[in-house]
C-alpha cells in the first residue's frame, strides 16, 4: 500500500508592505464648508453699520434722551429760577416759588413721570455698543433721582427757611448741585465723545444747574 501524501505547508502570503488607504473627505464636504464661510462673512460685512448710520443712530439716541429727561429737567430750571428771583428781590411770592419746587421734585420721581420710566426700559442700539451709552442712560436717571430730586427740595426747604436754618439749608443745596452737575459732566463726556466718533448733529439733553 503506498503511503497518503503529506500535507505540505500553506502557500506564502507577502506581508502588506505599503501603508493603509486614507479616506479621502468628499469634494462636497469642502465646498459646503467653503460656502458657511463665505456666507459668515457676507453677514458679517451686511450688519456691519457704516458711520453715517452710527451718526443716525446716535442721532435718534439723543433725541430718545432728551424725551425722557427733559420734563424733569424743565423743572429743575424753573426751580432754581424762582430761587434767583426771590433772592434777586424781582419777586415776592414765595409761596408759588415753594410750590414749584416741591412740584419739580416729585416730578423727577420715576413713580410720578412715565418718560423717566421708560428710561428704564431703554436699550441703546447694537450700533453704538462700544461707546458705553448705557451709562449714560443710567446716569441721567441718577442725575433726576436722587440728584434732582434732592436740588428741589433743597430750593423748597430753602425758601421756607429763616436765618441760621436757611444758612444751613443752602449749604446743603450747595452741596447736591455739585453732585447734580458732577453727574452730567460724566454723561456728558461720554455723549461727546460718541458724538465726536459718530459724527452726529442732534444737541445733548439741556441739564440744568
Amino acid at each position: 500500500m503506498q503511503s497518503p501524501p503529506r500535507a505540505g505547508p500553506p502557500p506564502y502570503v507577502p506581508l502588506r508592505h505599503s501603508r493603509w488607504p486614507t479616506v479621502r473627505t468628499p469634494r462636497w464636504l469642502f465646498l459646503a464648508g467653503l460656502a458657511v464661510v463665505v456666507c459668515a462673512v457676507l453677514i458679517g460685512i451686511a450688519v456691519h453699520p457704516t458711520r453715517g448710520q452710527r451718526a443716525t443712530d446716535m442721532d435718534g439716541f439723543l433725541h430718545d434722551m432728551t424725551t425722557g429727561i427733559e420734563s424733569c429737567a424743565g423743572g429743575v430750571g424753573e426751580s432754581l429760577t424762582v430761587l434767583h428771583a426771590i433772592e434777586a428781590g424781582t419777586s415776592h411770592d414765595v409761596a408759588t416759588a415753594v410750590s414749584v419746587a416741591a412740584y419739580g421734585a416729585a416730578n423727577c420721581s420715576v413713580a410720578n413721570n412715565q418718560p423717566l420710566a421708560d428710561m428704564t426700559q431703554y436699550q441703546v442700539q447694537e450700533s453704538l455698543a462700544r461707546f458705553h451709552l448705557d451709562r449714560v442712560v443710567t446716569g441721567l436717571q441718577t442725575w433726576a433721582a436722587p440728584d434732582a430730586q434732592r436740588v428741589q427740595s433743597d430750593v423748597a426747604a430753602v425758601l421756607r427757611a429763616q436765618g441760621a436754618a436757611r444758612a444751613a439749608d443752602t449749604a446743603r443745596l450747595n452741596r447736591d448741585l455739585r453732585a447734580m452737575d458732577g453727574e452730567r459732566a460724566y454723561v456728558d463726556k461720554i455723549m461727546n465723545a460718541a458724538v465726536a466718533a459718530t459724527g452726529a448733529t442732534a444737541k445733548l439733553p439741556n441739564l440744568p444747574g
